[in-house]
This record gives structure tokens, sequence and C-alpha cells, in this order.
């Protein structure tokens, strides 16, 4: 039997069973999970502060939001009402957050290959400009004009939850581009707080607050590892930004976007391993803490941060923002005076119409001049049906309501056009999305299916060639999470025996693995010598040793010709068999690796021995439930 597999493991996905996002990476998993989930608590708390402001009980509530706090330290003393607190405070954690997001997309994210963001950055700026020319056509003058900052923002968190709601249902492409084009918008959205909506600027505690951020710089540019500086750090930016005269807002941002994400590198991973495996075999306190350090030097202080404040502010920030913003006592004709003001109208068609239009026309014409390109499985109609949910402004449309109007008439009238625009672009949202799907455009995702049949006489095979099962993998012969799952195919073979034939098909990531092409032509050429799984085997056992003389010899380590290998390492027929297997995980759908597919179909969710098992005996019984095995969560 050839030995082709030798190393146990699981593979490093932990998507949701039932999800569609296993092929996206860890951090946007649960960047899009922890912002849909927070949608329902934003809703919630939007709905009690509305029903209590026109209870009987609404005086109590006015009372709360304008209950004083203060702190003093010595003589320094930081007095502000509940209601301020939450905005200029608690708020600058949320912007804190989209800072680090906005840096770890450019960095190691979606928006590291710049071709992708040109499309979701055209749309952002067209999806910013046009709301806000239309709302200054309804208001052109007066105190009113300067409200025209309102309609620029999209929240993120109320976009997702109702596009989890009236979207298609597989719609991870669609999300992805969605929350590129917020990235941006957030960023811009910001930019205009700090410079449009903050009083007037005291040089001194400016140049205090600039002093903060450099520091941050600088511990990032040295690679400070523990959270605990950059915190209190951002505690003091905050106060010497408050008391400049700039919204906090910006502060926030800008030391969110000075903190350096990056990827993981293999040094650190491996060593916080065999610290784990200490305190495994000594189970002590420090062996412990030693363990724990390892393991948070292993990922940038971005990640760590924002996987630790994200739930804070989508779960608590925004909506207690919202409890304090939206709660507006509409009795005593206040309805019905911001129903006839054109500042309101202005607001729900700058959100409604202008984003739409803004970003929807944005997207389509620079796809169509060929500036870029819509990711892949997001069709004209899904980007429409986005950019109509994108009029969901809220957030950041209520806090620049808060800032832009001292009025409180003014402010309640851009509230009510703030939550009527939220209303009305869901619906618009839904009807695109309907009308899409009529025309085919239904599914917002990745192909499902393997593009190109397996060819025994060409794909490289193990187990009976006629076997009644099919799995497919696409690797990266420096991919860690490939390696681990050598341990899970190798199950599955033996316990499926002849009824299951194993494919291995390439899809080299030179980008993030930089010896893996190289790899791929090494087990390429020993195939020309009928010895491509143990050179498999070697590659994953010595992932660590992928130059070209390690490989070289591996070729003597197997007694192949090496002269003859050292050519085919060069062979362009080689080069091209390569591009071939890109080309079909491309066109199947595979972005990462490893991507597995059963029967034909691309398996979705982890890949495990479990729940492989259980996809490929669904694929032999059809009758056999997935949800027998994998109860709901």
């Amino acid at each position: 039997m050839l030995q082709f597999l030798t190393r146990k493991g699981q593979a490093g996905t932990s998507a949701r069973r039932t999800d569609l996002l296993g092929q996206l990476s860890a951090p946007l998993r649960h960047f899009l999970h922890t912002e849909s989930g927070g949608a329902g608590i934003l809703l919630a708390a939007t709905v009690l502060a509305l029903v209590w402001a026109n209870s009987p009980w609404s005086a109590a509530y006015v009372g709360l939001l304008h209950t004083h706090l203060s702190v003093s330290v010595g003589g320094a003393v930081l007095a502000m009402s509940v209601q301020h607190a939450v905005n200029d405070g608690l708020m600058v954690l949320f912007f804190f957050v989209i800072g680090l997001e906005v840096r770890r997309e450019f960095s190691v994210g979606e928006l590291t290959d710049r071709s992708r963001a040109v499309v979701p950055m055209i749309a952002a700026l067209g999806g910013m400009a046009l709301p806000a020319l239309l709302y200054l056509l309804f208001n052109p003058s007066g105190p009113q004009a300067v409200g025209w900052g309102v309609v620029i923002g999209t929240d993120t968190a109320f976009m997702l939850g109702a596009l989890a709601l009236v979207g298609p249902r597989f719609s991870t492409q669609l999300r992805v581009f969605l929350l590129t084009l917020t990235v941006i918008d957030d960023f811009v959205a910001v930019t205009v707080i700090g410079v449009a909506y903050s009083d007037g600027v005291a040089l001194g505690p400016l140049l205090v607050a600039v002093a903060g951020l450099c520091v941050i710089a600088l511990l990032s540019r040295f690679g400070a590892w523990r959270a605990a500086p950059y915190l209190l750090l951002l505690l003091g930016i905050w106060l010497a930004t408050l008391e400049s005269g700039l919204h906090p807002s910006i502060a926030g941002m800008a030391a969110g976007l000075l903190v350096a994400a990056r990827e993981p590198k293999r040094s650190d991973v491996e060593g916080a391993a065999r610290l784990v495996r200490a305190f495994r075999q000594s189970p002590m306190a420090e062996v412990g803490d030693v363990a724990r350090r390892g393991l948070a030097r292993a990922i940038s202080v971005n990640e760590r941060l924002q996987t630790s404040l994200h739930p804070w502010s989508s779960y608590l920030v925004v909506p207690v923002f919202a409890f304090a913003n939206a709660g507006i006592d509409l009795r005593g004709g206040v309805l019905a005076d911001a129903l006839g003001s054109p500042l309101t109208w202005g607001v729900v068609i700058g959100l409604v119409v202008g984003k739409f239009v803004g970003i929807g026309a944005s997207a389509l014409v620079s796809v169509r001049l060929g500036a870029g390109s819509l990711p892949q499985g997001v069709r004209s109609g899904h980007v429409l049906g986005g950019a109509g949910l994108s009029g969901i402004g809220f957030t950041v449309s209520l806090l620049i309501a808060g800032l832009a109007f001292d009025d409180s008439a003014m402010r309640d009238q851009a509230t009510v056009g703030v939550l009527l625009a939220a209303v009305l672009a869901t619906l618009l949202g839904w009807a695109v999305f309907a009308i899409a799907a009529r025309f085919g455009q239904r599914d917002a995702d990745l192909p499902q299916h393997l593009s190109t049949d397996v060819d025994a006489a060409r794909d490289h095979v193990h187990g009976a060639p006629d076997a009644a099962l099919t799995l497919v993998e696409y690797v990266d012969f420096e991919c860690p999470f490939c390696s681990r799952t050598t341990g899970v195919t190798q199950e599955l073979c033996r316990e499926f025996g002849d009824r299951l034939r194993y494919v291995v098909r390439h899809l080299p990531l030179p980008d993030v693995h930089p010896h893996a092409e190289q790899a791929s032509r090494a087990a390429e050429a020993a195939a020309r010598q009928d010895r491509f799984w143990e050179m498999h085997d070697l590659l994953f056992a010595r992932q660590d040793e992928l130059e070209y003389e390690d490989l070289v010899g591996y070729a003597h380590e197997l007694d192949l010709d090496v002269e003859q290998f050292m050519r085919d390492l060069d062979n362009p027929e080689v080069a091209r068999r390569i591009r071939e297997d890109v080309a079909s995980a491309e066109a199947s759908g595979a972005k990462t690796t490893p991507t597995f597919y059963v029967n034909g179909r691309r398996h979705r969710g982890p890949h495990d021995a479990q729940s492989l098992r259980v996809a490929l005996e669904q694929t032999a019984d059809p009758s056999r439930s997935a949800s027998k095995e994998f109860p709901a969560e």
C-alpha cells in the first residue's frame, strides 16, 4: 500500500457546520458572524428606546440620558452626561475596532490585492458623494445644510443582518464585497466627522494626542505584543482629543490604523506549539504562563485586540449608543412635523436613493469600463440589492445628526429620516433581490461543483479508479492545514476501502507560501517517474525545508533519476499541468487550501474526519440526514 499519508491532524477551519464561510479567513468569518449577530441586539435596543420615549414614563428616559457623571483625580475633573459619555466615550471603542479592521484588511485581508479593492472603493465613494448631493438639493442653505454628513455612512451590523433576512440564501461573496465597501465607507465617514463636525481645535492637547499616536506607531513598529500598552495609550489619546475640540472618533480610528496586522510566522506558531506541549507534560502555573505568552506572541496584537474588543463593540457599545440616540418622542405633532420637513426627506432620499444609485451605478460602470471586476459569484442584481441595503445608515448617521444639529427639532427630524430610511432601504433591497432571483441571479456564492471531472489517466488517484465515492482535495504543499488533513484522508481511505478514491490536485498560493509552486513542480517531476505519492509524503513531512536543494535531496532519497528530476522541475509541461489544476480550482470555487469536493460538490464546513465521513456517507446514501449527525447549534 502506498505510504502517502503519515501524519495525523485536523484541518484548521472552524466554520459553522451549516455555514458557507469556510473558504474565508478566520478573522473575516469572526467579523461577519459578530456583526450579523449584533444586529438583533441593535434592533432590540432601538425599539426599546422608541417605546420608552413614547410611553407614559418618557421623562425617566430623558432623565437617564441627562444624568451627569463625573470622575475627578486630584484637581482634574471629567464631567459629562450619560448621552455624552456614550457618544464621545464608548463610541471611541467602536471606531478603534473599525480602525483595527481597516488596517488588517489592507495588511493581510481582502484589500491586500489592490485590484480587488478598486470596484468596492469606487462604489463606496459614489455611495457617499451622491447621497450628500441629493441631501443638499433638499436643503441647499441654512442650518439644515450642515447635515449632509448624516447620509454618507452605512451601518455594517444592520446591513449584514438585513442581508441575512432578505438576501440570497447563499451570499458569502456578496457579504465580502459589501464588507470591503463599508470598511472604506467607515474610514471616510470618520474622517468627515473629525474634520467637519469638530469644534475649534486647542493646539496643546492636540499635540499630546499626536504624541500618543506616535508612541502607538513605534510600539507596533517594534513588535510590542502586549495589548495593555495600546489600550492605555488609547485612553490617554481619547482624553487629549476630547480636550482639543476634535471629535474623539477620529482618535479611535487613527489609533486602530496604527496597530499593525501580520500573518502568524511559522517559527512563532511552532514555538507556541512546543510550549503548549511542555505545559501538557508539566501542568504547572509558571509553565502555563509561558505557554500563554507564547500563544499571544504568535498572533498579531491587531487581531488579538479585534477578537477581544469586537464583541464588546457589537454587542454592547453600538446597542447602548442606539438606545441613547434613537429614542424620539413622536407625540405632540413631532412625527407630522418631521414628515413634512425637507430635512427628513433629504435624509431619506439621500440614504435610500443616493446609496442605491451611487453604489450600484459606480460599481457596475467601473466594471464595464474595466477598472476591476466583481467577486466570483456576484452579479449585477446582487450588487444592486446590496446597494439598496446600504441605505441603512443608523449608527454613523445618528452620531453625525447629534453633532450637526444643536436644535432638538432638527435633530429629531434627522433621526426620523434615518429610521424611516432603514425600513425603506430594507424593503428596497428585498425587492431587488427578489427581481434578481427571477432572472436567475440567486446565490451570490462561489461555484459549488467541480468544474473538471476526475480523469484517472491524468489525475493523481489513490484507490480504485472506478470507486463509487470520490474525494478531491486541492492542496498547497506549504500549507500547514493541508499537512494536518493527511491523517484525516488516511483514516477515510482505510475506512471506506475500495468504495473511495482520493484525488490530489494542486493549488499553490505563492502570495502566502513562497515555496508552494516549486514544491508542486517537485511532486509533478516525481510523478513522471511514477513516485508522486512518495514525494507528496516527503513534502508534507518536511514543510519547513522546501528550497531547491532540499527538493533535489528528496529526489535522491527516493532513488529517482536526479538529473531527469532537475530537468522536469523546469519543464514547461510540468508548469502547464499545475496551471491547469489552478484554473480548475478557480472555476470550481476553491480559493483556499485545503478545499475538498465530495463526489464533485464542494464540501462546506470543517474538514475533520467526522465531517468528511458524514458527507461521503450522505453521498452514498442520500436518505441520511446531516441534522442527525450534526444537531442544530
